[in-house]
C-alpha cells in the first residue's frame, strides 16, 4: 500500500506508529521527528516532523510540521528514524508548554525518566537565543538537580519551604529501614519524613498499600514521624502548611521560625 509519493509499505492493514513516522520523515526528507514524537516512548495520532527552516512541505494527514533553523545541527540522523535529540526535543515541549506547571512538568518528568539531566539541560539552554521563561526554567533545572523530582516537589520547594524560610530537607534520601526505596524529603536531626504524593504514582491499591508499609516501617523502625501531603497542601494551603511543618518541627528541635509569604500577609 502507498503511505506517500513513493512510499510504499509491503503488507495491508493500519499502519504501526512506527511505520507512520518512517512514513511521514522519508516523506519530506531531509527531515526529523520531533517533540512528543522524538520520545523514547512515542505514540498517538499525530506525527511531529522537523525541517528546515526555509522549506516548504506538502501538508499530509495527520502530519504536523515544525521548522527549525538548526536543523543538521539539532537531529540524531544515526537513529531510525532520524529524531531531534532528546535534550532538545524536552525543552521545546517546554518552550510550547501551555503553562508554566506543564512547562515544569516536562522537566522534571524526563530529568524523573532518567533520559537526559538537568545539567545537559541547562547546557543546551544556554545556547538558546528564544526560550520562553527562561529565568523560570533556568531555577527549575537548578531545583531539580538538587533533588525535586516532581512538580508537586518543586511546588513544594518554592511555595512552603522557601517562601516560609522552613529548613531545608534531604531530597530522594534512600531509606535505611524496610522496603528500599527513597524518601521524597527527610529532616533527619528532627525526625520527620514528608512524602509528596501526586496523582501519578499513588493512585491504585498496590500503590497506596506500598506507601502505608513505608511510613510504618519509618515509625517503628527508624523514629521517624510521616506527614504525607498532596498538591492541596503544597499549593492552594501552602501557607498553613508551612506553619504546620514548621510546628512539628519546632517539637522536634528546630530552633528557627516560620517566615510570613506575600501571601500570608495579604489574607491579613
Amino acid at each position: 500500500m502507498s503511505t506517500g509519493a513513493g512510499i510504499y509499505v509491503d503488507h495491508t492493514g493500519p499502519l504501526t506508529w512506527r511505520q507512520r513516522a518512517w512514513a511521514a520523515v522519508l516523506d519530506a526528507a531531509p527531515a526529523a521527528l520531533c517533540h512528543e514524537s522524538a520520545l523514547p516512548d512515542a505514540a498517538g495520532r499525530i506525527i511531529h516532523i522537523a525541517v528546515d527552516s526555509d522549506r516548504k512541505v506538502t501538508p499530509r494527514p495527520d502530519v504536523r510540521v515544525h521548522r527549525r533553523p538548526r536543523l543538521m545541527d539539532d537531529v540524531a540522523w544515526h537513529v531510525r528514524p532520524p529524531r531531534v535529540r532528546i535534550h532538545d526535543t524536552v525543552l521545546d515541549l517546554a518552550d510550547g508548554a501551555r503553562t508554566e506547571m506543564d512547562a515544569v512538568a516536562v522537566l522534571t518528568d524526563a530529568v524523573g525518566a532518567r533520559i537526559t539531566t538537568a545539567a545537559h539541560l541547562l547546557d543546551v539552554l544556554a545556547q538558546r537565543r528564544r526560550m520562553h521563561r527562561r529565568r523560570l526554567l533556568v531555577g527549575v533545572l537548578h531545583d531539580i538537580a538538587q533533588g525535586t523530582s516532581s512538580v508537586l516537589e518543586h511546588r513544594y520547594l518554592v511555595e512552603v519551604e522557601r517562601a516560609h524560610g522552613l529548613p531545608t530537607p534531604i531530597r530522594q534520601a534512600p531509606t535505611q529501614v524496610g522496603r528500599t526505596g527513597f524518601r521524597d524529603l527527610d529532616y533527619p536531626d528532627f525526625g520527620v519524613v514528608v512524602e509528596l504524593d501526586g496523582w501519578r504514582f499513588h493512585d491504585d491499591a498496590a500503590a497506596r498499600d506500598r506507601d502505608l508499609q513505608r511510613d510504618f516501617d519509618a515509625a517503628v523502625d527508624a523514629d521517624r514521624t510521616t506527614f504525607r501531603l498532596g498538591l492541596g497542601q503544597a499549593t492552594v494551603r501552602a501557607c498553613a502548611t508551612a506553619r504546620q511543618i514548621g510546628r512539628a518541627l519546632a517539637e522536634r528541635g528546630w530552633t528557627g521560625e516560620v517566615h510570613p509569604c506575600p501571601r500570608c500577609r495579604g489574607r491579613r
